[in-house]
């Protein structure tokens, strides 16, 4: 077992084993922060929040990609068997990890062909990217909604109300202009063609940036997530 293990990580590049320390890092930091604050992670309303996300949120975001794209005439999510809210074609395991100790991941991204669809590369490449990121936010006012309809509280408010936060940090997440989000293929298809060498730098070190956030910068994800929230909890009169 560990011969094969060494195996597989000597045929891994740089960049790959780079990224899997950094993912070690990230899990032993969140895991120590989490466990250092009382173990939210045991929140009982918190999990059940989590277990929502993963089951609902995330298949939700990823068949909203997949709608778009057949929408606009390419079958290829349909023939990958994206084309479902069946959370099981949708998961990935570090995606859903990450989102039990920081409150943000992914799932396993859709794959699409740009030359099948009906309008302008550029234009169908930002309405499929932004698509998920939506879903989320309307998932979020949705559970703001019903918990507002319902005057819930105590554990119910609890549930609603950490799955609407969630949702709201997995829009902002996914709207970072960072590969492999959903954000920096709405910046790639915005940026003119003379400006694609900062699409390579990207694509090259997106995965370092991205950890680099996370791990050194969460503000830049908290902060708009914490003002939208506020603003969704006044439109609903929270």
């Amino acid at each position: 077992m560990f011969q094969s293990l060494r195996y597989r990580w000597s045929t891994l590049s740089q960049g790959q084993k780079i990224f899997v320390g950094v993912l070690a890092a990230l899990v032993v930091m969140g895991l120590l922060v989490t466990l250092g604050q009382g173990s939210p992670l045991l929140n009982p309303a918190r999990l059940l929040a989590v277990a929502a996300i993963l089951l609902l949120a995330l298949p939700v975001h990823e068949f909203a990609h997949a709608f778009m794209a057949v929408q606009l005439g390419d079958p290829t999510p349909r023939r990958q068997g994206r084309y479902t809210l069946n959370p099981l074609r949708h998961i990935d395991p570090i995606g859903a990890l990450l989102i039990l100790l920081v409150g943000f991941g992914w799932a396993k991204p859709v794959q699409w062909n740009p030359r099948n669809i009906d309008v302008d590369p550029r234009l169908g490449s930002i309405l499929v990217s932004l698509a998920g990121p939506l879903s989320n936010l309307a998932l979020a006012v949705a559970s703001l909604l019903l918990w507002r309809w319902l005057g819930a509280s105590g554990f119910l408010a609890s549930l609603l109300l950490f799955f609407a936060q969630i949702n709201v940090l997995l829009f902002v997440f996914n709207l970072l202009p960072i590969p492999p989000l959903d954000g920096s293929h709405v910046l790639f298809a915005l940026l003119p063609d003379d400006a694609r060498q900062v699409q390579i730098f990207l694509m090259q070190y997106g995965m370092l940036i991205l950890f680099a956030v996370i791990l050194f910068a969460p503000a830049l994800i908290r902060t708009p997530t914490n003002a939208i929230l506020r603003s969704l909890l006044a439109l609903v009169g929270g």
